[in-house]
């Protein structure tokens, strides 16, 4: 895996089948997390919970950022996709650490997460503004199978 890059959890995939996540409906946030814990798209049953966010303070604020999401089809494929690229802007209070970007489902109480995108940590938000800029081809897609 290659910074910038996202990975979908292996577990989303059976999520969007059974009804877990609906990509159209629900809302989504995408928090920043420390090293504690490396997700894999292999991660069991991944939720916000099982990574350590960043500190509180500055510019962050626990959970995350909102993302104004869309899901669209063209040609067989679908894409996942936002509307904004989340930004944390520089600041003195702001943690020193953010490795992973994590996407996760705000709708369900149990907060599962669905991706993650590695930010190619660590990354000092006192230094400098954080901001996830989304692939022109969308977040994630599904195609055919």
């Amino acid at each position: 895996m290659a910074v910038n890059d996202v990975t979908v959890f292996d577990e989303t995939k059976l999520a969007l089948l059974d009804g877990t996540h609906d990509l159209d409906t629900h809302s989504f946030k995408v928090a920043l997390c420390d090293n504690t814990v490396a997700p894999t798209a292999a991660t069991a049953t991944p939720v916000l919970a099982d990574f350590t966010q960043v500190g509180t303070g500055g510019t962050y604020v626990l959970g995350g950022t909102a993302l104004t999401t869309t899901l669209t089809e063209a040609a067989g494929t679908v894409t996942f996709d936002a509307t904004n690229n989340p930004q944390w802007l520089q600041d003195a209070g702001n943690d020193t650490d953010a490795y992973w970007g994590i996407i996760y489902n705000d709708t369900n109480a149990g907060k599962e997460a669905i991706a993650f995108v590695d930010l190619g940590g660590p990354v000092n938000m006192t230094a400098g503004n954080l901001t996830i800029t989304w692939n022109a081809n969308g977040i994630f897609t599904l195609g055919s199978i």
